[in-house]
């Protein structure tokens, strides 16, 4: 199935849309643009995609509609925000109530990666933010930039989309719900303590104790909160710090991984590489 989505051949629909094609620059090292518009439907109608190298991010400004995606129907109305992968199948409709849309189409070859990371950190294929308007603005600015002459706007498009993709992180959580909320006001003290002690050697079971918290529930939330988890986020906070100790002191390498906590030197080496990927020595030299 090959179906054009918003056919601007179709009469459903009344459309205003750029279809943009981007430098080979763009296409190989950027966040690109392939489509953007809006819509206003005047029949009811279902358009469907599958296998497209692309992903779709849409706000419904108005009216009411469905859209089916990985075997799921998600109920649309006024102010909800979509997000999806679309090499995977969908389809949407609009109901009775005939929606008005804003779209945009774009593409990375970072981009399946970063979606990876926007459904690990709870991000959903549709949530209603508190807020559109931060939404329709850069959908607006976006095709302002694509119908333009500016000559580096791929670099600006790139720009905006980062935007967009930040936002989507964002808000995707729903920071209205109060489930949400709990596990955050749990969570501060914790990462608090983190970043005050992080060079101490810290225990999942030690933390567990000091805020009476069960660890495997610590464990969760702290990963469904941050994107990462408790030692992943130790390490980056000692890392960064052996960073600036490497660049501007003149400590010795093992002295450096005793001060951030890593006091095994051949763990503090193989930690730096892995995260930097280059030694300790040798990025103090390449700095």
């Amino acid at each position: 199935m090959d179906q054009e989505l918003f056919n601007p051949q179709s009469s459903s629909v009344t459309s205003s849309r750029i279809l943009y094609t981007p430098s080979t620059f763009a296409r190989t090292s950027l966040l690109h643009l392939q489509e953007i518009g809006s819509l206003q439907a005047i029949h009811q109608h279902t358009s469907t995609r599958t296998n497209l190298t692309s992903f779709l991010c849409f706000v419904v400004l108005s009216g009411e509609g469905t859209l089916s995606y990985e075997e799921q129907t998600y109920q649309l109305g006024e102010g909800d925000c979509v997000f999806i992968d679309c090499r995977k199948a969908y389809s949407h409709s609009t109901s009775d109530n005939l929606w008005s849309l804003q779209w945009c189409h774009f593409y990375a070859p970072s981009l399946p990666a970063v979606y990876e990371k926007y459904k690990e950190r709870g991000g959903l294929p549709v949530f209603h933010p508190a807020d559109i308007e931060p939404f329709t603005t850069l959908l607006t600015d976006i095709y302002d930039l694509a119908s333009s002459s500016d000559y580096i706007r791929d670099m600006r498009i790139n720009e905006k989309l980062g935007s967009l993709l930040t936002l989507l992180m964002e808000q995707s959580w729903h920071p209205e719900s109060m489930t949400v909320s709990r596990k955050r006001l749990e969570l501060a003290a914790v990462k608090e303590y983190l970043d005050e002690h992080y060079t101490e050697k810290i225990a999942l079971d030690d933390l567990s104790e000091r805020f009476f918290i069960n660890k495997f529930y610590l464990s969760k939330i702290f990963k469904e909160t941050y994107g990462t988890t408790v030692n992943s986020y130790l390490i980056s906070k000692r890392i960064t710090r052996a960073k600036q100790l490497l660049r501007f002191t003149d400590m010795t390498v093992d002295e450096i991984g005793a001060a951030v906590g890593m006091a095994d030197a051949n763990y503090f080496s193989r930690m730096f590489r892995k995260v930097e990927g280059i030694s300790p020595r040798g990025y103090r030299k390449q700095w």
